[in-house]
């Protein structure tokens, strides 16, 4: 109990000053209650339960939850983890901007919630905190232009595409760099009602920021994401895309804590632990 005390006043922190003065913006919260998986609509540090996953309903059912009394869940338990790379200027350095976005593959298995641990695997060698706007699909979408794209997106959280860089740079894929388990922080709720244009996100590590900027200064924005890989794979609702990190993301390492702040959904949390095991160790192997 005393963990979920820490979390929630946490998150109810981020919201109280991380809502847009407007007051339109609506926060939607996936949790445990130990027996069961819930959703709701965050207000302060009380729970509107729904009648169902907000992707279905939004139908309240009266009854009410403290945020004390929940276990965080990541917001959507996605079928697919797509990312954008290389999608910020400033993170290019001298590079040329791509034609279209550069996109990969993360898994569902890579995810983990709000205060869970990022664990770096005994052999990764430099591995980066990325902070990203991450988009929630809300419906089927399938060759859907850059005009409609808004329509099929549900909201936004914050996620952290956690990356090794020596097996992003020596491995045939980035199957291990980006897709090892908990390598896909996401969280803590989804808001709807920001403006897909000019949603400020920020990186910490140890409390230090090292990454702020604006989905403003995205080359490809987040309606184009939507279309352009809506054309090549049918995007599915709770279905999510990382869409690219600015500037230089920070190196993390054992004992370390990551925050990735988005104005009106708050601040994802996860300390990081450094495994004493790998596939050489475990296999009796020379590193």
């Amino acid at each position: 109990m005393g963990k979920r005390l820490i979390i929630a006043v946490g998150i109810l922190a981020c919201v109280l000053s991380g809502v847009p003065a407007s007051g339109e913006v609506t926060q939607y919260i996936r949790y445990s209650t130990g027996s069961e998986i819930g959703f709701g609509v965050l207000e302060g540090s009380t729970i509107h339960e729904l009648a169902g996953n907000f992707l279905d309903t939004t139908k309240r059912t009266g009854n009410t939850l403290s945020l004390n009394d929940v276990t965080i869940l990541a917001p959507t338990a996605p079928g697919k983890v797509i990312a954008v790379g290389l999608n910020y200027k400033d993170h290019l350095g001298t590079a040329e901007p791509a034609k279209y976005p550069g996109l990969f593959a993360k898994f569902p298995t890579c995810i983990i919630a709000q205060g869970e641990t990022v664990v770096l695997p005994g052999d990764a060698k430099y591995v980066a905190a990325e902070a990203e706007i991450v988009i929630v699909i809300g419906k089927k979408a399938h060759n859907v232009s850059i005009e409609e794209a808004p329509d099929y997106i549900f909201g936004v959280t914050c996620g952290n595409d956690v990356s090794e860089r020596t097996w992003q740079r020596n491995d045939l894929q980035w199957f291990r760099g980006k897709g090892t388990d908990t390598f896909g922080p996401m969280g803590p709720v989804v808001a709807t009602g920001l403006d897909l244009k000019n949603i400020k996100v920020k990186g910490r590590v140890n409390g230090e920021e090292k990454q702020s900027s604006s989905s403003a200064y995205m080359i490809f924005d987040i309606a184009t994401q939507v279309s352009y890989i809506s054309h090549y794979v049918t995007l599915m609702p709770g279905d999510v895309i990382f869409t690219g990190t600015p500037g230089t993301a920070p190196k993390i390492d054992d004992g370390d804590v990551v925050e990735i702040e988005i104005e009106g959904v708050g601040v994802l949390k996860n300390p990081v632990k450094k495994s004493a095991t790998s596939y050489a160790t475990t296999n009796g192997l020379k590193e």
